[in-house]
């Protein structure tokens, strides 16, 4: 992980938008899938597809498994909170609020990220850091319309999402010190190894899988496109994008990934988003480029 987060190479722009694509469809895939199975399961049944698929991808690179409970202690911690708390807080959000919802409210992502960061002391909180926090907190009150109480089914919904937002940022900071030293593919499959069996016991003891109907051809292969597309190989394209560009750059994906996933939502599953939440869209994606300040040195040239 030795690129720098100062310039993107032309050929990562690609890899980012197809990114946002992996990325925003599964909020597509979410919708289908919870037409006919509770969240839980999709959660469980996304991690565990996922990581029967990287699995052969460790053998190939000859990549060892963490020896020891020892080994598997961070890769545990960061399947908390990289997948099992935030997969499982989007998946119920979404029985409230539309897929284009959701994933603007993922797009906060990096603005909890900041603040973790600060107040771990990784990193400094800028003048121009603090800027893009607020900028990005009044995107959240444009898209709520400034109604922050549970009386609603959509309140509850977005404060699941933010709180998925937050658990990432969490995961952000485990990560960086504790997997610093990690293959990349041992690090997503490792911890989707961890998140497969935390689900297997949330999901078995809350939903009873295995007692549930049988679901369609339409959200089987909606599973698969959730596991193998938006979980497998999107991480895949994501640790090949962070080794070339770097982390700074790769977040820009999360700019990407609300209008991918509100598209899909609206040609597909026919769900609508109203002018305000686009509103708040923009006034979000504008604090995420505040927070990155390449614009800014732009315009002082």
């Amino acid at each position: 992980m030795t690129a720098k987060d100062t310039s993107i190479e032309a050929r990562d722009w690609s890899l980012l938008g197809l990114l946002s694509v992996l990325w925003g469809g599964s909020f597509f895939f979410n919708g289908v899938v919870l037409r006919e199975l509770p969240p839980f399961t999709v959660v469980f049944l996304r991690v565990a597809l996922a990581a029967l698929m990287l699995l052969p991808l460790l053998w190939l690179y000859r990549i060892r498994f963490p020896a020891g409970l020892s080994g598997w202690r961070p890769f545990i911690a960061i399947g908390l909170l990289n997948n099992v708390l935030p997969f499982s807080l989007i998946v119920v959000g979404q029985t409230y609020i539309p897929g284009g919802l959701a994933s603007i409210l993922n797009a906060t992502t990096p603005l909890f990220t900041v603040v973790v960061m600060a107040v771990a002391g990784e990193e400094k909180l800028s003048a121009r850091r603090i800027a893009g926090v607020v900028a990005g907190l009044v995107g959240v009150i444009i898209l709520q319309g400034g109604r922050f109480g549970l009386q609603s089914g959509q309140g509850l919904g977005i404060l699941l999402c933010l709180a998925a937002a937050f658990s990432y940022g969490l995961s952000a900071l485990l990560a960086r010190r504790l997997l610093s030293n990690s293959p990349p593919l041992g690090t997503a499959t490792f911890q989707m190894l961890a998140s497969a069996a935390m689900m297997t016991v949330v999901a078995g003891l809350v939903e009873r899988p295995w007692l549930l109907p049988m679901p369609g051809a339409t959200t089987w292969l909606a599973v698969i496109g959730l596991a193998a597309l938006s979980t497998a190989l999107a991480y895949i394209v994501f640790f090949q994008i962070l080794r070339r560009s770097g982390a700074t750059n790769v977040m820009l994906v999360t700019l990407l990934i609300p209008v991918t996933a509100i598209l899909l939502g609206v040609l597909v599953l026919g769900e609508k988003i109203s002018l305000r939440e686009i509103a708040g869209a923009l006034v979000i994606g504008s604090a995420l480029l505040l927070i990155d300040g390449r614009v800014l040195k732009i315009f002082q040239r």
